[in-house]
């Protein structure tokens, strides 16, 4: 059945330029509301998305998805439990690490610092750290011995480079005849890593494992065997497993459980963020509505005519739907190209907005990542396009429904 005739009239009524283009500019404005408000949900959407996989991302990326600890001290000797949970059914990699805190001394500066212990072998295994090497000492065995990797932020900050020294005092004191004497120790500068992190970049110091042994005073042991699993998101059966296997010996952790403030904190921002920007689209759809009211008053006589000449109701609802559905339908594709496009391109139009106005729009201490991160989900960009159309779909019942209700006698009578 062809709607060609109502398709004709709900044209002319979006297009009229007489005493009715006050409507037509009440309908582009609603255009550009559904438009604006698809396209920064999306953006928005993206951005939260790209925010919570990367900041979680580069947590995992240093940090294993389980860790494995002994409520007592270090574990010692810890090989034989590194093979027990290397033949644990999900795991994947499993490393031993040494961590502590240290006050870094240099050239009168001090800060404090975290401290983690990896064997060189592990340091290699780690691709955020590994690829992530920005200056390093010529030599190939740039993390051993006394040389440890910092990040760009704190050698930025410090002004330091491959070979320079740095001073580390360890917060467990010696003890002398005259008193308790701080433990210090000089090491070298082998690399400077980037993460992407400005926590990371600014405060970790990674050691070779026999020197944070020796600084920390752990003996052979060690603090934690961080365990890798090939789905970080679905780490409770490897947990189950290694309960299993250690037999309630040693306390073991995962990642979720050790970060559940920050998931949950991001999840619910996330969560807020839609349901306000989701009024946008509300609002635009409030101004359809107002559109058809008004276009139905002033097209009285027109509706009246058009009844007599042998429209039905049907007819007069079809032109007001696709009159409604007009402006939602292409203001929900529009919004949607531009909300895409932005999304994909929100780096380079970051640094092209910072160049502009000569002004840091993302600053890393504040946001922890060195970049602003955006994810497309292909399944929230057609559940955001598909609740635009839905609510201009919705906008558009109530006027056409008044407008297929119009006497036609009454009508010509006012007129």
């Amino acid at each position: 059945m062809s709607f060609a005739f109502e398709r004709m009239v709900a044209g002319r009524y979006l297009r009229s330029r007489r005493k009715e283009g006050f409507i037509s500019v009440i309908a582009g404005f609603s255009f550009l509301g559904i438009m604006l408000g698809v396209a920064t949900l999306i953006i928005v959407m993206s951005v939260m998305n790209g925010f919570r996989d990367e900041l979680i991302g580069r947590i995992l990326g240093l940090n294993g998805e389980i860790n494995v600890y002994s409520p007592s001290g270090p574990i010692f000797p810890y090989e034989p439990l590194l093979e027990r949970l290397k033949k644990t059914p999900g795991v994947k990699l499993a490393l031993p690490t040494i961590e502590g805190q240290a006050l870094l001394t240099m050239q009168g500066a001090a800060s404090g610092v975290a401290v983690r212990g990896l064997r060189p072998q592990d340091f290699s295994i780690k691709p955020i750290l590994s690829t992530g090497i920005k200056d390093r000492l010529s030599q190939p065995d740039y993390f051993g011995e006394d040389r440890v990797a910092i990040g760009v932020a704190m050698a930025q900050r410090l002004h330091l480079r491959p070979g320079d020294k740095i001073t580390l005092i360890a917060p467990k004191a010696k003890t002398t005849p005259f008193g308790n004497i701080p433990r210090s120790r000089s090491f070298t500068v082998g690399a400077i890593f980037d993460v992407g992190m400005y926590e990371y970049n600014n405060s970790f110091v990674y050691m070779p494992m026999d020197m944070a042994q020796a600084f920390f005073e752990t003996g052979e042991g060690v603090s934690a065997i961080e365990v890798m699993t090939p789905d970080a998101a679905n780490t409770a059966a490897v947990e189950d497993a290694i309960n299993n296997e250690l037999g309630g010996q040693y306390n073991v952790a995962d990642w979720q459980g050790s970060n559940a403030s920050l998931a949950n904190a991001l999840d619910v921002e996330r969560n807020v963020m839609f349901l306000i920007l989701t009024l946008i689209i509300i609002v635009a759809a409030f101004n359809i509505i107002s559109s058809l009211i008004m276009l139905v008053k002033d097209k009285g006589r027109d509706i009246a005519i058009l009844r007599t000449m042998g429209a039905t109701r049907g007819m007069i609802v079809r032109i007001f739907l696709y009159t409604g559905a007009t402006v939602g339908v292409g203001g929900t594709l529009a919004g949607t190209a531009l909300g895409v496009v932005f999304a994909r391109n929100i780096e380079a139009i970051r640094q092209w907005l910072q160049g502009l106005t000569h002004t840091e729009l993302f600053s890393a201490e504040i946001y922890f990542l060195s970049k602003l991160p955006a994810k497309l989900e292909p399944g929230e960009v057609v559940l955001i396009a598909g609740m635009a159309l839905v609510l201009s779909f919705a906008a558009t019942i109530y006027p056409a429904w008044k407008a297929a209700k119009l006497d036609p006698v009454e009508a010509l009578r006012r007129e």
